[in-house]
């Protein structure tokens, strides 16, 4: 399986290669990408969840229409720092995925993300059944927005920048 830290990934990124950030639900996974500069977290189209081979059938081909070289997975890490069921979850999901594809993946503690997520769309006067469709999927973006700016905190810091 390659799980590869967050600070590992910018040597894991080719040049022109994007990184996935993924919000795993329970009925949804929301997914969001970055641009080629690695600055900047887009949403994308959440994917319904219907069994383990279609969802990863329908991720792996997004991923490779958006010419993703890494992936980052949301971890809901409880508030106490403990890994509960949905953790285990999450890394369970890794693990499968894992054995279908090269792609590298990291994982993220998404803790308060899907509630920051949810704020932002309130602030952008988004009705609650328009929140009901985009929030996982800005959830990831929240997840990857997080990720980003810490690859570019860690690139000012050795000065490659």
């Amino acid at each position: 399986m390659n799980i590869v830290a967050i600070e590992d990934l910018p040597q894991t990124l080719a040049g022109g290669k994007t990184l996935a950030g993924l919000d795993l639900g329970e009925k949804t996974i929301g997914v969001a990408v970055s641009d080629r500069g690695l600055s900047f977290a887009h949403p994308r189209p959440v994917i319904l969840r219907k069994k383990f081979s279609i969802d990863a059938a329908s991720l792996l081909d997004l991923l490779g229409k958006e010419n993703t070289g890494a992936v980052v997975i949301g971890l809901p890490v409880n508030m106490d720092g403990s890994e509960g069921p949905r953790a285990q979850a999450s890394r369970a999901f890794v693990r499968n995925i894992a054995r279908l594809t090269d792609l590298p993946f990291a994982f993220w503690d998404e803790r308060l993300s899907t509630v920051a997520a949810e704020r932002s769309l309130i602030e952008m006067d988004m009705s609650r059944a328009k929140r009901k469709t985009k929030i996982d999927s800005a959830a990831a973006a929240f997840i990857l927005q997080g990720v980003l700016d810490r690859l570019h905190t860690l690139r000012r810091e050795t000065g490659s920048d």
